[in-house]
């Protein structure tokens, strides 16, 4: 079985798409599946070695179009599109329609409510043009969540779908936090608006924190980081303290009580199962994926408001270090059990299988 798997970057800036997709690529090809990655040459990309069964090839959007035009349903038989919106994805989406080669789409909560909301003009005309059909000729759709499944579904798309959660790959995960007790918060994502950083920074400012130290983490468009430090100076206990990135990342984990993401809208988050992973409790939002929080007790999963997020910094401030760290405990286990990346590498191989069959 040889697969393309398409995503128009894997630079670190883009967010977690691009630590997802290589560690499923490698996956897949540890499988004996048959790998080839494309996508574009960036300044700071995650690092992915070509191995066998995987390689990596770096084309420009128009290098795209004529690898895409010289494809042969002999020599590949699937195709699995990483993201949409993207005209790098819809090149690919053209071309396997064209050359009859089935291809799956991952959305990477690209339909979702808060995304579809956000310039919604612009949305309206991509899909009449050409992101509706794009979908439509798939073969099936890969979703990362029941949320998402369900979105994708209100949206009137009929086409077969499977959920199967992005994996994080727990052999990166050298030490897993041991001191409890350091009072700190920590929120680690791209700096964007649907984060929720702002009525995180107002619930930060309406409750008791003394003793207690927030530190946003992650990079975004320059401006509005400016923007939110601004918003931000008469908070005395909150610094940001740039992008973190490798082993600074899992450090930077670890060295928090609690992680905290805000979100309007994720279709996975995979910094919950990374925070989970080192055995640091997490709140999110209902606009995320994660009511496993509840369900395994290692963090709170809340409805978005400035009021929810001071109700819940509180109850963060009044855990003790005690559950905290049964908190994580429980967080750890649930990431072995659901998230791990060979597991979830093996589910998307057996839909292969599926669809091929």
């Amino acid at each position: 079985m040889k697969v393309l798997h398409i995503t128009n970057s894997i630079d670190k800036s883009t967010g977690g798409p691009a630590r997802s997709v290589p560690q499923t690529c490698v996956e897949l090809a540890r499988l004996d599946v048959t790998v080839e990655l494309v996508t574009q040459e960036s300044a700071d990309m995650v690092k992915l070695a070509e191995r066998a069964h995987l390689t990596v090839r770096f084309c420009s959007i128009w290098q795209l179009f004529l690898f895409g035009s010289r494809l042969s349903s002999k020599e590949i038989d699937l195709i699995h599109l990483q993201h949409i919106w993207n005209p790098y994805i819809q090149v690919m989406a053209f071309w396997a329609y064209q050359k009859k080669i089935p291809y799956i789409i991952t959305p990477r909560g690209m339909l979702e409510p808060w995304i579809m909301a956000h310039n919604s003009w612009k949305k309206k005309i991509a899909l009449f043009l050409y992101q509706k059909k794009a979908i439509q000729r798939a073969v099936h759709i890969h979703a990362t969540a029941q949320m998402e499944a369900q979105n994708i579904q209100a949206l009137g798309f009929t086409k077969p779908i499977s959920i199967i959660p992005n994996g994080i790959d727990l052999t990166d995960v050298k030490e897993i936090k041991k001191k409890y007790g350091t009072r700190k918060m920590v929120f680690l994502s791209r700096i964007h608006p649907k984060k929720g950083i702002e009525l995180l920074l107002e619930a930060w400012r309406n409750s008791n924190t003394k003793g207690w130290t927030l530190e946003i983490a992650g990079n975004g468009d320059e401006n509005y980081i400016v923007s939110l430090n601004q918003s931000a100076q008469d908070l005395q206990n909150v610094h940001f303290v740039g992008a973190k990135y490798g082993e600074a990342k899992w450090n930077f984990l670890r060295s928090a009580d609690v992680l905290v993401l805000p979100s309007y809208s994720e279709n996975f988050g995979i910094v919950v199962a990374e925070a989970l992973a080192v055995g640091v409790p997490v709140i999110t939002t209902k606009g995320t994926p994660w009511e496993d929080l509840e369900v395994y007790q290692c963090g709170w999963w809340i409805d978005l408001s400035v009021a929810n997020l001071e109700n819940t910094l509180v109850k963060a401030f009044h855990t003790s270090t005690e559950i905290l760290e049964v908190m994580g405990n429980q967080g750890r286990k649930l990431v072995a059990e659901k998230y791990e990346i060979k597991a979830v590498a093996y589910k998307i191989n057996e839909l292969y299988k599926k669809i091929l069959n």
